[in-house]
């Protein structure tokens, strides 16, 4: 079972890449090792998981993997980052645990190094300057962040409602959702100002500044739909709930904007109960 988790992916172009990771990501894509959105977050897990048991010696380096997406005219490319997931790992398995038990899952030692790594990765400055590699994909779990339905178009849904695989996502062009979180942004800053929301969605617009202007986005619900039934699948219109709601707010109609915003906070935190179901 994957993860009850969504994923918002960037896949760039092999020009994005220097020589010889083009040269790789060919030969990994011709030896047929590209794994599909569907069994990819299962097998991430997996490798984190067996990373976070190699004895922490030193912060470990997973082989390198990627979804792919291949069109007429290039391959695109998503690739995992895992090492940046195993140091994520690192310092949450120290969180909220007493220093003695941290020391001893993770050393101090690997929870400096695993914190330099993460911070690396953040940095969006150090990400263009130094070469670090960037996160392509981000993850929320139980859950759709509101945020990431500002960059796609209710008109660039998927749904596909095979027997034993399901899948609801959003792909659209790097330029057009770079567009679509400018003028949100716009009319957020005129109409709400410094509020979390404003602040959410400049995040993940500098987020996707950092990529190549060729490369695509997608939004995909993955274990979500799990959870969810064919039906709930099929109406589920939170794409035109959020773009009706910045609408509404460019209108300066603030009542039906709020209907909007109060009806997908309701209906994403009807999923994020489920986790405390048993």
């Amino acid at each position: 079972m994957p993860p009850f988790a969504s994923y918002l992916r960037v896949y760039e172009p092999l020009s994005a890449f220097d020589r010889g990771r083009q040269a790789f990501w060919r030969r990994y894509v011709a030896e047929g090792r590209a794994v599909g959105q569907v069994e990819g977050p299962v097998r991430q897990r997996a490798a984190v998981l067996e990373a976070l048991g190699a004895g922490w010696t030193r912060l470990p380096d997973p082989p390198d993997e990627a979804y792919v997406l291949e069109t007429d005219e290039t391959l695109l490319i998503c690739p995992w980052n895992l090492r940046e997931r195993v140091a994520e790992a690192a310092l949450h398995a120290r969180d909220g645990v007493p220093p003695v038990l941290a020391d001893a899952f993770v050393p101090p030692a690997l929870a400096r190094q695993a914190k330099a790594v993460v911070e690396d990765r953040r940095s969006g400055a150090r990400v263009l300057e130094q070469g670090v590699p960037r996160a392509h994909e981000h993850i929320a779990n139980w859950g759709v962040p509101l945020r990431w339905f500002v960059f796609v178009d209710p008109q660039e849904r998927e749904l596909h409602l095979w027997p034993g695989r399901r899948i609801l996502r959003y792909r659209t062009e790097m330029s057009k959702a770079r567009r679509r979180g400018a003028r949100s942004l716009a009319v957020l800053r005129r109409t709400v100002g410094d509020a979390p929301i404003t602040a959410a969605v400049e995040e993940t617009a500098r987020w996707l500044e950092e990529f190549h202007p060729r490369s695509v986005v997608e939004l995909d619900y993955g274990g979500l739909v799990n959870l969810l039934s064919d039906e709930m699948l099929a109406a589920d219109d939170s794409a035109e709930l959020v773009a009706g709601a910045l609408a509404s707010l460019s209108r300066g109609d603030m009542r039906t904007a709020t209907a909007a915003y109060e009806t997908l906070v309701a209906r994403w935190r009807a999923v994020q109960l489920l986790e405390r179901c048993n």
